[in-house]
């Protein structure tokens, strides 16, 4: 792809960058493909569509989607392999920087809170991953299961352990990795609070009544389904999937693994699992959402203040 310079863009490619998140069903594909194509480029800020393979239980942008808008950030590593937050930054980085040199501003789009507070502020001190030891944990939390890793990160961090919802397991195995390259916790750590790189986003939260949420996640959910879900499983066990894949730690593939190793495979029941699941995640990720300062929350079913909202700051 041939890149070409506009003048009418800032020289600061962070400068003007817009934040677009919100829970899990909220909306967020469908607004962005009302955003001009010429003036826009989507980051994508989900930690589980930047796997290859996992289309439909992550809620992949369709590929009609993506010939609408440009997309950066997805099906860029394979699910066995680990995308750390600071991948997401050093990728999202360099996304950024293509998008201004097309004279356009980048839309960072998703669902996962800590990709959009790092992109933000930066990394914390903590010391980088460490694969042996990440590889140990990986395999000891598959034996012995998430209620020993998230009991343990209370005995090792009980501050990030307050912090951590006890199934969301990338963040338990971070912390109990940092504890054990460092033997400091993780919540001793400092994380920047100053807007890195200059940067002065747009902030943009979607949020809906909490019933209309749940409609939707439910009719997602079952969307799933009727499109192949089950399938795609299919799929992925023939490449060889296990449970201890990272990209296999979201929501609406981690249930298939967990029924299956507990010989509960009722397809009826998976769902059901997958929707609380999502419901739950919906609630945790507005609480972090509601953290950042100087949001514009917003209902995308009203969808012309949004777009008018980003049109005049990519005018300014």
């Amino acid at each position: 792809m041939k890149f070409t310079s506009n003048p009418s863009i800032c020289n600061n490619p962070f400068e003007k960058v817009v934040f677009l998140f919100g829970p899990t069903g909220v909306g967020k594909t469908e607004l962005l493909l009302d955003l001009d194509p010429k003036k826009f480029s989507v980051v994508n800020a989900d930690s589980i569509q930047v796997y290859r393979y996992l289309d439909i239980g992550s809620a992949k942008a369709s590929p009609q989607t993506l010939e609408t808008i440009p997309h950066y950030l997805i099906d860029i590593f394979d699910p066995w392999q680990q995308f750390s937050v600071g991948d997401f930054v050093a990728y999202a980085d360099e996304a950024c920087k293509l998008i201004h040199l097309q004279g356009k501003i980048p839309v960072v789009s998703g669902g996962t809170a800590y990709y959009f507070k790092h992109f933000l502020y930066g990394l914390s001190e903590a010391p980088p991953s460490n694969d042996e030891i990440r590889l140990r944990l990986t395999t000891e939390i598959a034996e012995k299961g998430d209620a020993w890793a998230y009991s343990r990160l209370r005995l090792v961090d009980p501050i990030a352990a307050e912090r951590i919802h006890p199934s969301d397991m990338y963040r338990v195995s971070r912390a109990l990795e940092v504890f054990e390259t460092s033997g400091r916790p993780l919540s001793s750590f400092s994380i920047p609070s100053v807007n890195r790189n200059g940067m002065n986003p747009l902030v943009i939260g979607l949020k809906r009544e909490n019933e209309e949420l749940k409609r939707r996640i439910k009719c997602r959910v079952q969307q799933m389904f009727s499109e192949g879900l089950v399938e795609e499983i299919r799929s992925l066990l023939d490449r060889g999937a296990s449970s201890a894949w990272p990209g296999l730690q979201g929501i609406g593939y981690k249930e298939f693994f967990q029924a299956m190793e507990s010989g509960e495979c009722s397809l009826s029941m998976i769902a059901d699992q997958i929707e609380r699941n999502s419901r739950f995640y919906a609630k945790r990720q507005m609480t972090f959402f509601k953290s950042f300062t100087d949001v514009r929350w917003m209902d995308p079913s009203d969808k012309e203040p949004i777009l008018s909202l980003i049109e005049a700051y990519q005018k300014a």
